[in-house]
């Protein structure tokens, strides 16, 4: 069975990646795995004692969002689950990938104020994870 791999932040903004990903596992008769990658690098300019507790909360936060999409595919007739990952996006989508044997990776595209550009998403981090997962990856 084809399984296809949707990166998301659960969010507002990836619900249209999410719908996506679960039309193309409707398609292919595919299952699909919902992946957030919790980057929490940024926590290292805070104090230690507050750390763990933003952390527990994004990962809290993360697993209610993805358990939404989940059921959305789920009513949507999709098998489908969610991972949430520590690390950097493109080190837990291989990890992610190998893992579930992803056939299909789905990203969205990002915002125009958004950190990650589209540019770095078409020409470095596509690439870069075909060529590690050899999976397909298809950026919506």
């Amino acid at each position: 069975m084809q399984v296809i791999l949707c990166a998301t932040r659960g969010g507002e903004a990836s619900i249209r990646t999410q719908e996506r990903a679960i039309a193309l596992a409707k398609e292919r008769g595919a299952r699909l795995v919902f992946v957030f990658a919790l980057d929490v690098a940024f926590l290292d300019k805070f104090v230690a004692p507050h750390v763990h507790a933003v952390d527990d909360e994004i990962e809290h936060m993360a697993e209610f969002l993805l358990a939404l999409a989940r059921d959305r595919a789920e009513k949507a007739g999709v098998e489908a689950s969610y991972v949430v990952k520590e690390g950097a996006l493109a080190d837990v989508l291989v990890k992610v990938a190998r893992e579930v044997g992803a056939t299909l990776i789905v990203l969205g595209r990002p915002r125009e104020s958004h950190v990650t550009t589209l540019e770095y998403l078409q020409h470095e981090l596509l690439p870069y994870l075909e060529k590690k997962t050899g999976a397909e990856v298809l950026l919506v």
